[in-house]
């Protein structure tokens, strides 16, 4: 008998996608509405940090360092080598790398993006991110300078009717709350 895979179906669907498509917008929104999921949970924090990684490398690759900077400097105030360990990287490089990201991001005026390979140590994490994309043709560890523009500027080439949707609904909500 097989032992069951031991991390969670949205984290390795993150790094799947983090390592495959360097679609970070999409890394964020994954791991976004699982640390909202997970709230009060062991591994919140490690999840949290991956959002802003995520969220760093985006605004990163796109030029934006107030941005990237500001979240690389948080992801690693509050990286913990120990849980991301449990959830199969080595967590002492991965606070390294963000840690000296960060150091190397916020020492200049204008940085030089390069893809950050979170470090992953379990094969087994490996290998099941590997087999996902190949099964969607996806290249594992992809140069983000083949990411394609609608990747690199997502935020603003994507359809946003929903989220304008949803806006006017929560508007219209705390509007008729006020006027009971």
């Amino acid at each position: 008998m097989t032992e069951p895979f031991p991390y969670p179906q949205q984290y390795t669907e993150f790094m799947t996608e983090y390592h495959g498509t360097r679609d970070f917008f999409e890394c964020h929104e994954i791991m976004e509405e699982y640390w909202k999921q997970e709230k009060g949970t062991r591994h919140e924090g490690c999840w949290l940090v991956f959002v802003r990684i995520s969220v760093a490398c985006y605004h990163g690759r796109r030029g934006n360092w107030a941005g990237a900077r500001k979240l690389m400097a948080k992801a690693a105030e509050e990286v913990d080598a120990v849980k991301m360990s449990e959830l199969g990287l080595d967590g002492n490089q991965l606070a390294e790398l963000v840690v000296e990201t960060s150091r190397l991001w916020n020492g200049t005026d204008e940085p030089v993006y390069r893809d950050l390979d979170l470090p992953i140590a379990d094969p087994r994490l490996t290998e099941k991110c590997m087999r996902i994309c190949e099964h969607k043709g996806w290249e594992w560890r992809m140069p983000s300078s083949r990411a394609g523009e609608f990747i690199v500027h997502k935020h603003l080439l994507r359809d946003r009717t929903e989220v304008e949707e949803a806006r006017k609904l929560s508007a219209e909500r705390k509007r008729r709350s006020r006027a009971q």
